[in-house]
């Protein structure tokens, strides 16, 4: 079978790969159908701070076909069509045994503590696992994982009712995280993000509006209102700054981007402001309710989507992403179809 290798830095091979094996007790097979490129396998292609394995076929966010089903497998059948998670959890430290295995003490992610769904076929425990519904476009449940991603932030920020929320970065979170806020959240949405024509897409989509990162320019759209909860999905410690010096006395900023550097501010802000630093890791249980909003946030998802037909154009994928020449949210590479 075809495979996407990350052996290093830079250095990013499409082979011939054996299929996996007859799955283990416990364990399924899947027959990739479509997977997404994620911010974080760009990260880690151009750094390789997290690459564990040498080689590991990357990424994590996918859907598929179940084609062999291991001993013990009680939730899943042959036939199946499925959304992968993305994590690997102990589930005997004690972040796992509380529940909160997004932050197990020795956790890892697929397509770097083991191989990932960048092939035609991938091996995974079951408990990884989750049906969706078969009418639904492969492309948009390969969007499930990023999903969970974003429903997970944005639980997390708890926004209160009516209130203005400010999402700061139009990337693929920030907008999944934008099209929850519109569906879920009854309050102004608003928007920032340095390319405009990518926020003019999300603000189209979700209804919400697009804003300078300035406290005059918002509290201009707010009519004077205040801003008290803000979503930074950059990880820019600039932006971070600006949206910290922006929000409003009782609220909160939720960090949920990958960051760069490290801040350096006076905690007193936070403390006479009251405003809490909300950091938002992977999801916890958010999965399976995410698939079951695929359906009906389908046709809005579609809009954020570009494909990539075949394995052999990731790399030259991975490339054109740095370079910052892609127009939409998310990048969906057509597997097996």
């Amino acid at each position: 079978m075809k495979a996407v290798r990350l052996y290093d830095a830079r250095d990013l091979r499409v082979e011939e790969m054996p299929q996996p094996s007859a799955p283990a007790s416990g364990f399924v097979n899947i027959e990739v159908r479509a997977a997404g490129i994620c911010g974080s396998d760009l990260h880690n292609y151009r750094t390789g701070q997290w690459i564990s394995r040498r080689p590991s076929t990357a990424g994590h966010e996918f859907c598929g076909r179940v084609t062999a089903v291991g001993e013990g497998v009680g939730h899943l059948v042959l036939g199946d069509v499925v959304s992968a998670d993305s994590r690997m959890w102990c589930g005997t430290c004690p972040a796992c045994k509380s529940g909160r295995s997004n932050v197990c003490e020795t956790l890892g992610f697929v397509g770097e503590v083991c191989d990932g769904g960048f092939a035609e076929a991938v091996q995974l425990p079951a408990r990884l696992v989750v049906r969706h519904d078969p009418q639904l476009s492969p492309h948009v449940a390969a969007m499930a994982e990023p999903l969970a991603v974003a429903l997970h932030a944005v639980r997390r920020l708890a926004v209160p009712d009516g209130e203005p929320v400010l999402v700061v970065g139009c990337g693929t979170i920030g907008g999944l995280s934008a099209l929850l806020l519109s569906r879920l959240h009854d309050g102004p949405l608003l928007l920032a993000d340095l390319n405009a024509e990518r926020a003019a897409l999300v603000a189209d989509v979700t209804g919400g509006t697009f804003v300078a990162l300035d406290k005059a320019a918002i509290e201009a759209v707010l009519s004077g209102g205040r801003l008290r909860h803000a979503l930074d999905a950059t990880g820019s410690i600039q932006a971070i700054v600006q949206a910290l010096d922006i929000l409003s006395g009782g609220g909160a900023l939720a960090l949920v981007g990958i960051s760069h550097g490290k801040l350096d501010f006076d905690p007193n802000i936070l403390v006479e402001r009251e405003i809490s630093l909300v950091g938002c890791h992977a999801f916890a249980d958010e999965l399976p309710e995410a698939i079951g909003l695929l359906v009906d946030l389908a046709p809005a998802l579609q809009r954020f989507i570009e494909v990539v037909p075949a394995l052999d154009e990731v790399p030259a994928a991975y490339e054109r992403l740095l370079r910052g020449e892609s127009k939409a949210l998310k990048t969906i590479i057509e597997v097996t179809g």
